[in-house]
């Protein structure tokens, strides 16, 4: 993973500081303000915009603040969203036809729309990679959370909270470079730090809350004891918390999610019956995506290819910091 360098973190200044109240109000609306002149400079610009479809709260934030982002640095918008991968490399391809002069990509699976990005890069127009990433380095530039450092994060969060032993299930998403690397970098850890902890299983709950709750169903019904659960996603830990309550469990004593969802950081702020935590991933990232995008198509390039956004433990001790009842999500 590379690092960020002084001038990249200067850059994203805006991002993080929005990302620290809570993806809500004013702070979203003036993050990286367009240049004087750049409504001109850039009217004649199309940023092509490849999004899933928004089937939960944090991607439809996303596909908002995107579309915002672009309005306020003046370029046209071209947004298409799909659900399922054949159609957005269909949409890719359209844009790529439509001759777009940059595109923003957020993959919904990274193997199946590799291809697609291999077109684009064909085409020589430049693409950005949003969130989940490609198998290959075909793109001119990526912004993403650390999504290995939520699955660490998390690792050690529950590993102290449980003293080293105990069972944890972990509810994951679709394929993607999103799910493998917050699996990944929660299993690591718990298999080298804290070996007397047993992984139960591993289901997709499709960044559902619906999903959640049903994977959650499936795991209380498996498995008589069970002292954590993991959540690579707030909408999913919001399902399984559900479930958990439902089914009047009180052997889980923890519950973990990510992404800074207004309701998980409610739910945090006023659990009594069990200890919740999440970490970092907020939407207002796909600002930094979009700026990124019109700077190239003006001249600029990134200052580097991959640009990596921290994921900061939200627990109750300092989720007021974040929680905001009017954001967005």
């Amino acid at each position: 993973m590379k690092k960020m360098n002084a001038l990249t973190m200067l850059a994203l200044t805006g991002v993080l500081a929005a990302s620290l109240v809570g993806c809500g109000g004013q702070e979203a609306s003036q993050q990286n303000a367009p240049s004087q002149g750049a409504s001109g400079q850039n009217a004649q610009k199309v940023i092509g915009m490849s999004f899933p479809h928004a089937d939960h709260g944090w991607m439809g934030a996303v596909i908002d603040y995107a579309k915002q982002q672009g309005e306020e640095l003046g370029v046209k918008v071209e947004m298409t969203t799909a659900d399922n991968p054949n159609k957005q490399t269909n949409d890719v391809e359209d844009l790529v036809t439509k001759k777009v002069d940059a595109l923003v990509m957020l993959p919904m699976e990274t193997d199946a729309l590799t291809p697609a990005a291999d077109k684009v890069k064909a085409a020589n127009i430049p693409l950005v990679v949003f969130d989940r990433e490609v198998a290959n380095g075909n793109y001119t530039a990526l912004v993403k959370g650390d999504n290995v450092g939520i699955g660490k994060n998390a690792a050690e969060f529950l590993g102290e909270q449980l003293k080293g032993k105990g069972n944890v299930v972990i509810i994951s998403g679709p394929p993607s470079s999103v799910t493998t690397q917050r699996v990944q970098g929660f299993t690591e850890v718990i298999n080298t730090k804290y070996p007397d902890i047993k992984i139960l299983a591993d289901q997709n709950g499709e960044f559902r809350k619906e999903k959640g709750y049903e994977v959650m169903q499936n795991f209380l019904q498996a498995h008589s004891q069970i002292d954590a659960v993991y959540t690579i996603d707030d909408e999913m830990a919001l399902g399984a918390l559900q479930a958990i309550r439902e089914a009047k469990r009180t052997d889980i004593k923890y519950v973990t999610g990510a992404g800074g969802a207004k309701d998980f950081y409610k739910e945090i702020k006023d659990a009594t019956d069990i200890t919740l935590a999440t970490f970092t991933y907020s939407p207002l990232m796909v600002k930094e995506a979009v700026k990124v995008a019109v700077d190239i198509v003006n001249g600029k390039q990134p200052a580097q290819k991959d640009t990596v956004l921290p994921a900061e433990k939200v627990t109750k001790e300092n989720v007021d910091q974040y929680y905001k009842a009017d954001a967005e999500y």
